[in-house]
């Protein structure tokens, strides 16, 4: 395992270019520490590492993506979460705790948040759909990147028309928070459930725009028709 994460972050440092690192951190409002690498080559750099690992032992993946997390290296915690999902064939309900330790413990911005929680997390709760509780449990965490990932994993499910019963609860419980984080990662959620129930976001939105803040609201109506958006945003 030492050799490949050695291996690994010695490319990831060869590659670095500056000019990509400062756009990279310009994204951010916290810190967060890059290589300064394009998305595109971190793509390929992780295909070809994961070709050395992919007959590993499902633990022994996690063993090392969980190594990446700990670097706070935002490309190899990119790494990590394309490693997790590309063995989501593989998951099993006790796969939960890791995601969760994952999330609760290292996730500390939003695209490492919204990269982990679109696919691996997501994917986990389409299999074992009765986890969805736990999001509801992390929907009510003091920490923002919890309840932003509470939101976030939704996305994919939600577009595909799943569990929009939960994600009117999940809006519920954040629907005043005032992170934009947890805010933007809601208002995002019910924008993707509007792809496949517009009417019922829409007719969520209208009862409650008096409260929810404008953020949220934008998001949720973005893919909206206008005269639906002119109506949710109205005084």
């Amino acid at each position: 395992m030492n050799d490949i994460l050695n291996n690994l972050r010695k490319e990831l440092s060869a590659n670095t270019d500056e000019a990509t690192k400062k756009s990279s951190e310009m994204f951010f409002k916290e810190d967060v520490k890059v290589y300064g690498i394009k998305t595109a080559l971190v793509g390929k750099i992780s295909s070809e590492y994961f070709n050395k690992i992919k007959d590993f032992k499902k633990s022994e993946i996690f063993e090392i993506c969980e190594e990446l997390w700990k670097s706070g290296m935002m490309e190899e915690s990119f790494i990590a979460c394309d490693w997790s999902f590309k063995i989501h064939k593989q998951y099993e309900e006790k796969d939960f705790i890791y995601l969760e330790r994952i999330v609760k413990t290292y996730v500390s911005n939003w695209a490492s948040c919204d990269t982990f929680c679109n696919h691996s997390v997501g994917t986990f709760i389409e299999i074992y759909p009765t986890y969805i509780e736990k999001l509801k449990e992390w929907s009510k965490s003091s920490n923002r990147w919890v309840k932003r990932a509470s939101a976030v994993s939704l996305i994919i499910p939600a577009r595909h028309g799943k569990f929009l019963k939960d994600i009117f609860e999940i809006a519920d419980i954040m629907l005043i928070d005032k992170d934009d984080m947890v805010e933007k990662g809601y208002g995002w959620m019910l924008k993707a459930a509007s792809q496949a129930h517009q009417s019922q976001v829409f007719d969520y939105v209208m009862g409650h725009k008096d409260v929810m803040p404008r953020t949220s609201l934008r998001y949720a109506i973005e893919k909206m028709p206008p005269e639906l958006k002119v109506r949710a945003m109205a005084k």
